[in-house]
């Protein structure tokens, strides 16, 4: 007698912006541009005396000064250009998760049908309203739909379903909000570590300019204390805007999950209330 075998579920899936996953590409690129911006740019010899930018900036040229903090210069460059297109691309993002009109307004109405029992609408206006937020509130319609039509189940039980359907919604699309955001917060700490890096470099290059020969270069030196100054003021600038990018990110996912918490408590609470008669 053939037996039949029953199929696997397919694995549920995010309908959100993902946005880009391979992050390594946007490091890639912005560190090209980083360095052709250091070389072509910082290091034009228009910035320095006699044209010749092994040698002294022009009086006054931050430009040629920037250029002689050194190659780390280039690499703290990087980060910041990488800070910068990683927080547009997770603004993209989570601009489409968030969906087509303002979360508080939606949050508003859907809790205003889902208490009259309009459900029906409800799911209208999450097909309406798209991303994240509408997937994980007709998430939640739907498994308030199937208890509904569920007589095997006590009270309690369904609740818990609804609470569970709303909860594994919420986890499928946290993930494609929070996604790159990691790596912001990494170069928060890399850009002063970076800046530390080229520091130590220059005042290095500073005391064996003091050193050499028994009295002072001071084309040297200065040279030194330039590259020990710029790379501290650039680490310190990259590391702030990391910082900046990453709370402001990170606040408005904040925002979308407490106005999600409190749309599932509205269905489960809605559930309770309109089904006080059950055991």
């Amino acid at each position: 007698m053939a037996t039949t075998t029953k199929a696997a579920a397919p694995a549920k899936k995010s309908t959100g912006t993902v946005g880009v996953k391979n992050a390594i590409w946007i490091l890639a690129v912005c560190c090209v541009i980083a360095y052709c911006i250091y070389f072509f740019v910082f290091g034009h010899p228009s910035h320095f005396v006699n044209g010749d930018n092994t040698g002294h900036p022009l009086p006054g040229d931050l430009i040629g000064t920037v250029y002689k903090g050194g190659p780390v210069v280039g690499l703290i460059i990087t980060l910041l250009l990488s800070v910068i297109a990683l927080t547009f691309e997770r603004i993209l993002a989570q601009r489409v998760s968030f969906g087509t009109m303002p979360l508080s307004k939606f949050t508003a109405q859907v809790k205003e049908l889902i208490k009259a029992g309009k459900f029906d609408e409800a799911q209208a206006l999450c097909n309406k309203m798209k991303g994240s937020v509408a997937n994980v509130v007709s998430a939640s319609i739907k498994a308030y739909k199937e208890v509904e039509t569920n007589n095997t189940m006590k009270k309690a039980q369904k609740i818990a379903k609804i609470q569970q359907a709303h909860e594994e919604a919420t986890q499928l699309e946290m993930p494609t909000l929070q996604m790159n955001l990691p790596i912001i917060a990494t170069i928060v700490t890399l850009g002063t570590l970076t800046a530390l890096f080229g520091t130590v470099l220059g005042m290095i290059n500073s005391f064996q300019a003091l050193s050499a020969g028994g009295g002072a270069d001071s084309a040297a030196l200065s040279a030194g204390i330039s590259e020990a100054l710029v790379n501290t003021a650039s680490g310190i600038l990259t590391s702030w805007v990391a910082v900046v990018s990453y709370n402001f990110l990170t606040n408005r996912i904040d925002k979308l999950t407490y106005a999600l918490d409190e749309v599932g408590y509205t269905i489960a609470t809605t559930y309770d209330v309109n089904h006080t008669e059950e055991a």
